[in-house]
């Protein structure tokens, strides 16, 4: 778990959790263990690749959606390769 003082940013409109888990990669199945606000980064990320899976798009989406990506990657990028390379 990353213990820097990361901050949600201003455009971020998911939920924002008060506490981590651990997730695994949809893939391999490695786990990894994230804070609270990497939790709720990932799963704004894995909800919006379902919507676009089904069929949803949105602008505003897919520009969060990026911004949620380069987000992670910058701010715990370990975790980032784990789970969303």
């Amino acid at each position: 778990m990353t213990e820097t003082k990361q901050k949600i940013p201003k455009w971020f409109n998911g939920e924002v959790y008060t506490e981590g888990g651990t997730v695994e990669n949809l893939f391999t199945q490695e786990p990894y263990e994230l804070n609270a606000i990497e939790l709720s980064m990932y799963d704004f990320i894995i909800g919006a690749q379902m919507a676009f899976e089904g069929g949803f798009h949105n602008d505003k989406i897919i520009v969060d959606f990026q911004k949620a990506l380069t987000w992670f990657r910058t701010n715990n990028p370990k975790a980032y390769m784990v789970l969303l390379d």
